[in-house]
């Protein structure tokens, strides 16, 4: 028997996470081809009126959106190293909607009470996928210590830096993407959420 003839062959192992990857680079470049028309039309979230209908689609289109090169990098590399390992464990519909409804979470937030700040980037999407992954090890009726370290360390870390350090960080959507990621993580452990490959 010969398997020393196998070829080499590249996996799109992750889909949602290579598409959402893929669709931020592209974002990126359009607001660098658009002087940032693209993405201050529809890739960022800021106080808008109601009756447009970019004001909703803004309200998941940031986290698409980054501010430059180092932004973008930044949330993608933690985003590729954890995010493939939790859509081969949870499934890419769920991944799917654990980004979706932090992208909304995050957006509302961002929305409601920060009306003169533009958010954008896929920080949020970090914090819940970071938090969700604590759950990996999750059994009924057992906390996991990963998941309260996690939590401690990334959480403890955006209220100590809201409190202390003035940046244009908004570290509340940070700890709304963590909450969202922990709030998903609980559920899809206990099987409540069924797990679909995309």
């Amino acid at each position: 028997m010969n398997t020393g003839n196998k070829k080499l062959q590249l996996s799109f192992n992750s889909p949602v996470i290579l598409g959402f990857t893929i669709a931020c680079f592209v974002v990126l470049i359009l607001d660098k081809v658009t002087g940032t028309v693209s993405t201050n039309m529809l890739f960022s979230v800021y106080r808008s009126s109601l009756l447009s209908p970019l004001t909703y689609v803004r309200f998941f289109g940031h986290v698409l959106g980054h501010a430059g090169w180092e932004h973008f990098i930044g949330n993608i590399m933690l985003i590729l190293v954890v995010g493939p390992l939790l859509e081969e464990k949870y499934g890419s519909a769920n991944i799917l909607f654990v980004i979706l409804i932090t992208a909304l979470v995050t957006g509302i937030i961002n929305f409601a009470f920060f009306p003169h700040i533009q958010l954008l980037g896929a920080s949020g999407v970090v914090f819940a996928l970071i938090l969700l992954s604590s759950f990996t090890s999750f059994k009924e009726g057992k906390i996991p210590l990963t998941f309260l370290l996690v939590a401690a360390i990334y959480i403890g870390e955006q209220v100590y830096d809201g409190i202390f350090i003035k940046d244009n960080v908004s570290n509340l959507t940070h700890i709304a993407g963590g909450v969202v990621g922990s709030g998903l993580g609980f559920v899809m452990n206990k099987n409540k959420m069924r797990r679909y490959r995309i």
